[in-house]
């Protein structure tokens, strides 16, 4: 894949572990700086440490919730690498999984911070920044923003928002910077994990066959995605949430 002569500058939420570190890694082996944003400090220098080898990376210890935080963040970025020409806002939290009748607000706003929240200030702290170098920014929704488990109304609107939110950012920010979503489905991301929570996935051949691709999928699938969606090739889309699923989504299921 092509990219400018000169080279990218990239900054991850959450790119310590799982989806986001794989996305780390995909945008060094292209050649690109980049700086994963992270609040587990342990996690953070771990993995600044361990990709260190493919390329130009920084960890910076962050609370994607708080907007000083972000504000650094986009700041050290440019501070460093002369530009920044991708934001992928990919930090994200679960929150209980509790009945909405139990859900606190305190519990609901925590989740909504750091998935939604999150990506609106990386967002506008970047956005000056991106309109220099005609880049773009990449969020991480989830396939919980089109259907949903039971108990999980937080992360679900969260991941709703975050969807509407790119088509939204990609009206306001166009033509000069590109927004695009990926939403992914069931990703194995046990192996990319910090040292100390790292384990082998544990999977049924039920597991894969619920997917019409045959197979659960994996932290690179998404990364491969955000490598050409970051890339000039892809420069004709943007507003768009291109779930990654292994057509999970799309399987009608019926209870015998």
């Amino acid at each position: 894949m092509a990219y400018n002569e000169e080279r990218f500058s990239a900054l991850v939420t959450g790119g310590a572990q799982g989806i986001g570190r794989a996305i780390a890694l995909a945008f060094l082996k292209e050649d690109m700086n980049v700086l994963i944003a992270d609040r587990d400090a342990e996690a953070c220098t771990e993995a600044a440490a361990a990709l260190s080898q493919f390329g130009n990376i920084i960890g910076l210890i962050c609370d994607v919730s708080v907007e000083g935080d972000a504000g650094k963040a986009v700041h050290t970025a440019v501070e460093r690498f002369g530009r920044l020409d991708v934001l992928v806002c990919n930090a994200g939290i679960t929150g209980p999984a509790v009945p909405v009748e139990q859900l606190s607000l305190e519990q609901w706003q925590a989740v909504i911070d750091v998935n939604l929240t999150g990506a609106f200030l990386f967002a506008k702290h970047a956005a000056m920044h991106l309109r220099k170098a005609g880049g773009c920014i990449i969020n991480i929704a989830s396939t919980r923003a089109m259907q949903s488990e039971p108990d999980t109304a937080a992360y679900t609107a969260s991941k709703g928002g975050v969807v509407a939110l790119t088509h939204q950012l990609a009206v306001s920010l166009g033509p000069g910077v590109r927004v695009n979503c990926i939403s992914p489905g069931w990703i194995e991301t046990a192996e990319w994990r910090k040292h100390a929570n790292r384990t082998t996935p544990v999977l049924s051949e039920q597991d894969h066959l619920q997917h019409p691709a045959g197979r659960v999928g994996m932290p690179e699938d998404v990364a491969s995605l955000a490598a050409y969606l970051a890339s000039p090739e892809a420069g004709f889309i943007t507003g768009q949430n291109i779930v990654v699923d292994g057509g999970m989504t799309r399987r009608m299921i019926y209870v015998d």
